[in-house]
């Protein structure tokens, strides 16, 4: 069964960068990746950044000037390049698929911003 698969989370100090990336596999190789969100611990999934109408992109007001999304030219992965992280930015990324008006969402990857 095809899957969005998110990677490059891991566990970064305060200040510091990690790439993330996320690819369908499988039959869900259809689906265009489009969009990164997060979830915390007690707290309800939050859009980070999005490709809107194509080319449009959107950040959340957190994490401007810090992140930037970007995907490959046949849109089929999508990175998130994170910079400066903070604590307040660990949380399990995960990346959204469309299709039409249906939408596919990966297994998430941790990103843990901590001394």
């Amino acid at each position: 069964q095809g899957q969005l698969v998110a990677s490059g989370g891991g566990l970064v100090q305060p200040g510091g960068s990690l790439r993330l990336s996320c690819a369908a596999s499988g039959s869900a190789f259809r689906f265009k990746p489009v969009a990164w969100y997060r979830q915390s611990p007690g707290k309800e999934r939050e859009l980070v950044a999005s490709f809107s109408f194509g080319r449009d992109i959107n950040y959340a007001d957190f994490v401007k000037g810090r992140f930037t999304v970007s995907r490959d030219k046949p849109g089929n992965t999508l990175y998130l390049q994170m910079n400066s992280l903070k604590p307040e930015d660990t949380a399990v990324y995960y990346c959204k698929g469309v299709l039409g008006s249906n939408e596919l969402w990966g297994q998430g990857t941790q990103v843990t911003v901590s001394s």
